[in-house]
């Protein structure tokens, strides 16, 4: 009897079970989870089959991100999120961070600009913060952001479809971890209920 071949997802998700059992170190961790993840990004198959993944769209003001996998021992999950032609095509005028979240994000389909910002006031108040830009660039297929807790950033479209694969260090969309938002023009300040989580097939294609 043939045996099943193994997928690139299903090495990921095995190297990736592997380095956080090996790797307590949080930054090294995640850092160590790039290599394995640009593999990933690399796979003709996933890259293929992201071009028929769905876009969540908008239910109630909340976006979604389609969930692949969870974890059952590490609890990290991989997410798909798409991004149509038009999203976001101005100069940012909000930022935002995952909360204690600890997120890698990697296009496989399509470019996207990424902006960095890092908070530059005292905290003393709690609906308002000042932030200032750190990195503004272009990314492209195989490219990979890393997103260490309370990061501050914003994706916006260079014109075209994307599709990326998005690694969480847990399920996000919960009241226990809230996002923080950033207005950039009035240094208003909140905090959210993270991106729906739409159950979905990485590999499928139809």
């Amino acid at each position: 009897m043939a045996t099943q071949q193994q997928t690139a997802v299903d090495r990921f998700i095995g190297d990736t079970r592997a380095l956080f059992g090996r790797e307590p170190d949080l930054e090294k961790r995640w850092t160590a989870l790039k290599p394995i993840l640009a593999e990933l990004l690399a796979d003709p198959e996933l890259q293929e089959a992201s071009r028929n993944w769905p876009n969540p769209g908008q239910v109630e003001g909340r976006g979604g991100n389609l969930l692949f996998y969870e974890d059952p021992d590490y609890g990290f999950v991989i997410n798909g999120q798409v991004h149509e032609p038009g999203h976001r095509q101005t100069e940012p005028t909000s930022a935002h961070d995952h909360g204690s979240n600890i997120t890698a994000y990697g296009l496989l389909d399509g470019h996207e600009r990424i902006v960095m910002y890092e908070r530059t006031d005292d905290r003393s108040k709690t609906d308002y913060a000042e932030v200032k830009q750190t990195a503004d660039y272009v990314a492209g297929p195989g490219d990979i952001h890393l997103a260490m807790p309370r990061d501050i950033h914003v994706e916006l479209s260079a014109g075209e479809r994307t599709a990326a694969v998005i690694v969480r260090s847990m399920r996000d969309g919960v009241p226990t971890n809230l996002h923080g938002h950033y207005d950039l023009l009035t240094n208003a300040y909140t905090e959210r209920i993270g991106p729906r989580q739409v159950p979905a097939e990485m590999l499928s294609k139809n």
